[in-house]
């Protein structure tokens, strides 16, 4: 620590309100805001590393016994990755995504191993990345505004960040239903879903970043846990897990259509929107990742589709038609699920030949 309260590169600095991650001790807590509220706390490739460097800091500081992760705003934790910023790579093969993600996947491996208590305030929109440094903590709080989401297959991307392997470990089918027409979670299907620990009012929000200042963890979210309001995954548990378990996505796409459950057809309706190549890797990235087991074979897997994304049409066509020119009409291509071979499909999970994350040896998911 550079003068016993903050690290290095935090609030010390003359321009820290400007800076996009903010660094604070209170107590025995150390914690890092997501500093970005008008970009709902959109993750760049320098916040990531801030925030490693921070943890690297705080993990050798006897002083810090916890680290609690919040986000600037009212609006959310974090949005996800800067999506703006991986179209313009994308459309130019810039070939700055790449970096980000490593970078971004070590450092979602590191928050599921850090050795304290790691504490994140799912308040408000969690989406994508924001998942990523969110849910792997071994501390995981969501309040009544809560959203949480792997939205990626509606802008031609593959859920991320661990994500397939948290939804892989979800109850039944539920979370291949959230990966693929990528819905969002309240507190109580967030936690339905393993992708959260707690449920606290966001009033209590301020109250629970005091204690957590002064007691442990768990002992400090307790205090201030209540049941949520009931969510609706748990009623709509029989239609998800008949028709998810589907072989294929066409497959699901037809049971959903033929149940008689007004969500099911809702839920065929949202995946005829996504992109079919898209749906096809996901779906494929889910079944491998409940083999693979630990979060870094998943999160090497997730690198080299990430990185095969980049060559897709349909990456920098779904950001053009969800964030750029907002028309909310992407061309996707192929247009159809029939016109995505199972070949471009196996493609996205071939190893690069670039090392990889380093996370697990070699690349060991099974076929199919």
């Amino acid at each position: 620590m550079t003068d016993g309260t903050r690290p290095t590169g935090g609030t010390d600095r003359p321009d820290a309100a400007d800076e996009d991650v903010l660094f604070d001790i209170d107590g025995h807590a150390a914690r890092v805001t997501l500093n970005r509220p008008r970009a709902l706390n959109a993750l760049t490739h320098a916040m990531v590393l801030r925030v490693d460097a921070a943890l690297t800091e705080w993990e050798h500081d006897a002083s810090v016994r916890t680290v609690v992760l919040t986000g600037a705003g009212e609006r959310g934790l974090c949005a996800g990755g800067d999506i703006r910023a991986i179209h313009d790579d994308a459309r130019v093969r810039g070939g700055a995504s790449g970096p980000f993600w490593r970078d971004e996947y070590r450092l979602n491996a590191r928050i599921a191993r850090y050795p304290k208590p790691y504490v994140a305030l799912m308040d408000g929109i969690v989406m994508g990345g924001g998942v990523g440094v969110s849910a792997h903590g071994s501390v995981r709080v969501v309040t009544e505004r809560s959203r949480v989401a792997m939205p990626e297959t509606g802008i031609g991307f593959v859920p991320d960040v661990g994500g397939t392997h948290l939804l892989a470990r979800a109850p039944g089918e539920l979370g291949t239903h959230l990966g693929l027409t990528g819905a969002q979670a309240g507190a109580a299907d967030a936690l339905l879903c393993g992708l959260a620990d707690h449920h606290v009012p966001s009033e209590a929000l301020p109250a629970l970043l005091r204690d957590l200042a002064r007691l442990p963890a768990e002992e400090a979210v307790r205090a201030h846990a209540t049941p949520p309001e009931p969510g609706v995954l748990a009623a709509d548990r029989g239609w998800i897990d008949a028709c998810y378990a589907a072989a294929t996505v066409e497959e699901i796409v037809d049971r959903l259509a033929a149940d008689g459950a007004p969500a099911a057809k809702e839920a065929a309706e949202t995946l005829a929107g996504r992109s079919p190549t898209a749906l096809k890797v996901t779906l494929a990235a889910l079944r491998r990742a409940r083999r693979l087991g630990t979060l870094e074979r998943v999160l090497e897997q997730e690198y080299r589709v990430s990185r095969a994304c980049l060559d897709s049409p349909d990456l920098v066509e779904g950001i053009r038609a969800q964030v750029v020119d907002k028309d909310r009409r992407p061309r996707w291509a192929p247009a159809t699920l029939a016109g995505v071979a199972e070949a471009d499909v196996e493609r996205c999970f071939a190893p690069r030949g670039d090392g990889g994350l380093g996370l697990a040896p070699g690349p060991e998911d099974a076929a199919g």
